[in-house]
């Protein structure tokens, strides 16, 4: 187990009531959260997402990118369902830090995408480590996941570190003139999946 379960309390949203769970990393101590919303413990396959931090698509409205989009969405999902959980997946810009994702950016403003905006700097296209939030499933007690995502490769990494992902749920929303670029690199150099 790389973290440990640190605190937790109520949190109201526009959304709905949640719980609100904090987590810390044992040998980094970075912290993650999960918001908890309804009683998952009486699901067998609880609905999730995955959402890894984006403060320019979570908090500043970027258009560059489908997260803020697909943040919000995924949470009208879940309560929809009125249970599920969302986990804060605190690794910004696919891991590489907020900085490095300006610098990103600035790369792709000059004609890079995303995939060699990232090697260019000196990193993979995708550095997210997903056996984290496998530990943060466990420390709640999930076991079965219905996972709201594009992307296959995270299923294959939530599945590789034990999580036993029943079903990939789309969560295909925010295409706009801004992101098509980045929505279609996402699509042919990294696999993710945009069709229902």
């Amino acid at each position: 187990m790389q973290l440990k379960r640190v605190a937790e309390a109520n949190l109201p949203t526009p959304f709905g009531d949640c719980l609100i769970v904090g987590f810390e990393e044992l040998s980094t101590q970075r912290d993650h959260v999960a918001l908890i919303f309804g009683n998952i413990s009486r699901t067998e396959s609880v609905l999730a997402r995955v959402h890894s931090e984006c403060l320019t698509g979570d908090a500043l409205f970027s258009m560059r990118c489908d997260c803020g989009f697909q943040l919000e969405e995924a949470i009208i999902q879940i309560t929809e369902q009125k249970c599920g959980v969302l986990l804060y997946h605190r690794q910004e810009g696919r891991n590489i830090g907020l900085l490095n994702k300006i610098r990103a950016y600035a790369l792709q403003d000059s004609g890079y995408d995303t995939v060699e905006a990232n090697h260019q700097l000196g990193f993979s296209a995708d550095e997210r480590d997903f056996s984290i939030c496998s530990d943060m499933f466990k420390l709640l007690g999930i076991k079965n996941v219905r996972l709201l995502t594009n992307n296959p490769d995270k299923v294959t990494k939530l599945t590789e570190a034990g999580m036993n992902v029943v079903e990939r749920v789309p969560l295909i929303v925010g295409r706009n003139p801004s992101n098509k670029n980045y929505l279609d690199t996402k699509a042919n150099k990294l696999g993710h999946l945009f069709s229902k």
